[in-house]
């Protein structure tokens, strides 16, 4: 880990502690509308002024709220949102992908419909393959993303040696595949198979689960 980043991690620990404290988060929170002076603070949590004084000094310290004077009386000052505090509250960018690979087993659901929704979300390529491929695409897989306007692509299932590349970033999307084929780089999602049941309920939950983790891990990767 070179010496910015460890900047940058102790710099979201500082922001993290600073807002740990109920007080300091509701502060936080009410700046994010607009600038208040300590008066109007104190008027709008309840708390006297040697308290609020330590919050704001603790806000200010993690780079969380900036005060400037009012232009109108001197004696009035006004706290603010610094510029960029809210940065690096969430994980940021951590891995550099050429292409993201969806790996299942059967690569016949899960991998297929992780592989279509990441297309609707980042410009990174993305591909999917089975460790034990199947004839076809899964009926329900194919219809819940028609129910969601998803559409998959016009492949049959693949083996993973025959679509795996050693740049890929791969996510194994069911346990068996992750369990096969362990010390892959990548990262590995333990999504329930929808076959078991077969049901729509259970596409329709694999679908929810494989959607939100595609919408989290996407702005954490960027085009290597």
């Amino acid at each position: 880990m070179n010496t910015e980043s460890v900047e940058a991690l102790k710099a979201r620990v500082a922001k993290h502690a600073a807002l740990a404290d109920p007080a300091r988060l509701r502060i936080v929170d009410l700046l994010t509308l607009g600038d208040l002076s300590p008066t109007e603070l104190q008027a709008e949590l309840g708390m006297p002024s040697n308290l609020l004084s330590h919050h704001l000094r603790t806000l200010e310290g993690a780079g969380l709220a900036t005060r400037h004077r009012s232009e109108a009386d001197r004696r009035r000052s006004y706290i603010r949102l610094a510029e960029g505090a809210l940065e690096g509250l969430a994980p940021g960018r951590e891995h550099g992908a050429s292409r993201v690979l969806f790996v299942c087993t059967r690569n016949s659901a899960r991998s297929q419909l992780a592989a279509a929704l990441w297309n609707q979300v980042s410009g990174i390529p993305s591909a999917s393959a089975g460790t034990h491929p199947a004839d076809r695409i899964a009926p329900g897989a194919i219809h819940v993303a028609n129910r969601h306007g998803i559409a998959l692509a016009d492949l049959a299932p693949r083996r993973l040696d025959a679509v795996a590349s050693d740049e890929d970033f791969v996510v194994t999307v069911c346990d068996n595949a992750h369990e096969e084929i362990p010390n892959l780089r990548g990262i590995h999602w333990s999504v329930p198979d929808p076959l078991r049941l077969n049901t729509e309920d259970a596409f329709e939950g694999a679908f929810t689960d494989i959607a939100r983790r595609v919408s989290d891990l996407a702005p954490r990767l960027h085009a290597a």
